[in-house]
């Protein structure tokens, strides 16, 4: 059955962030009008602008609906080779962000580089774990020591002490 899958069509894309843009307008107005949209005594509430850009959002979302429902469902709006594709660098990224909070920002990020070098660039493993370090180390001393800001550190920063 999923060797008859041939992509994504452009109707059920189309629909499908509609949709969610329309959700993420709802919640802007709903979590707007909680915290007050309205004009006080001093001004603009802090929810004013935040709900008038949720109900300029949401109106293009049903906008977008309704100019959705005119696309024809047999056009593709990708192709099972091109989510493939996306997929082969969303997954890898998704997995970095999951692994943050166990390994910290530096080795989660230069095991990424490492993975995208010798995955998708076709770099030897040896060469994609030393740019993967460098990266981390640079991004290290950046942050960590020009810059002064912390970032989330894992067990390697903790051991070196930092």
């Amino acid at each position: 059955m999923l060797s008859r899958f041939r992509g994504i069509s452009a109707r059920h894309a189309e629909l499908g962030l509609a949709a969610l843009f329309a959700v993420v307008a709802a919640l802007a107005i709903a979590d707007s009008l909680r915290i007050g949209a309205g004009w006080g005594e001093d001004g603009p509430r802090s929810g004013y602008f935040p709900f008038w850009v949720g109900v300029v959002l949401l109106a293009a979302s049903l906008a977008q609906l309704a100019s959705a429902l005119g696309v024809r469902p047999r056009d593709l709006f990708a192709t099972r080779e091109e989510l493939g594709r996306v997929a082969s660098v969303l997954v890898p990224a998704a997995v970095q962000v999951a692994l943050m909070p166990l390994l910290g920002l530096y080795l989660s990020s230069a095991l990424l580089v490492a993975w995208f070098m010798a995955r998708i660039g076709g770099f030897s493993w040896g060469l994609a774990a030393a740019s993967g370090a460098a990266t981390a180390l640079v991004a290290f001393v950046v942050f960590e020591i020009w810059f002064l800001v912390a970032l989330p550190k894992g067990p390697i920063e903790e051991l070196l002490g930092f």
